[in-house]
């Protein structure tokens, strides 16, 4: 379980693969101590395991689903990467509960400056709108963000100067992809809803 508050903006050191899998070597700059060999780590929203760590370094593998469904198979040595250790009890929950499951990806359509701030909109698939609702929460690329605008097929946040400085969605460029993980109470109201419709 993470908040979506990201701590660091990590760097791809290395990319191998792994047959049906890919292990990446991440770079945590200013990290005090290794990371623990099974620690959870949201990598731009998913959630990995570490598997190896020296220093500010460690690994983790993606398989399959995982790189079928995020933006991960299309990072490389160099790409920036959104960083979060999993939360702990007692923690402050400053954004909102993000499982680290991401659903889909959605990719950038428009992005303007507003004053200090900048407008993102997104292109989604339209089967995802309905977990979607104006002024609720969306982790992008494990950002917990607050929507602006929920349209048809696609979504708008508005970033603030630090979130723009601290994380991924400073370098976004029109076309790019990024994680998106729908508000987890969302999918489970749906379920239940569904649900009490067959019986009905």
């Amino acid at each position: 379980m993470f908040t979506g508050l990201v701590e660091v903006l990590g760097k791809v050191e290395r990319v191998v693969d792994e047959g049906a899998g890919t292990r990446f070597t991440l770079g945590w700059p200013g990290l005090e101590r290794p990371l623990p060999i099974g620690e959870s780590v949201a990598v731009n929203g998913c959630c990995l395991t570490v598997v190896s760590a020296s220093g500010e370094a460690f690994d983790v593998q993606a398989g399959p689903e995982t790189l079928l469904r995020t933006n991960l198979g299309a990072r490389r040595p160099g790409d920036r990467v959104n960083l979060e250790r999993s939360l702990r009890v007692g923690d402050r929950l400053g954004g909102h509960f993000v499982q680290g499951h991401v659903d889909t990806t959605a990719v950038l359509k428009e992005r303007r400056t507003e004053g200090e701030w900048e407008f993102l909109a997104f292109g989604l698939d339209p089967s995802w709108m309905r977990l979607l609702v104006p002024k609720g929460s969306i982790a992008v690329d494990g950002v917990s963000l607050t929507l602006v605008d929920v349209d048809p097929d696609g979504f708008s946040v508005m970033l603030i100067p630090h979130t723009l400085s601290v994380t991924t969605l400073g370098l976004l460029r029109v076309g790019d992809a990024v994680n998106i993980e729908a508000d987890m109470l969302a999918k489970h109201v749906e379920k239940l809803l569904a649900g009490r419709g067959a019986g009905a």
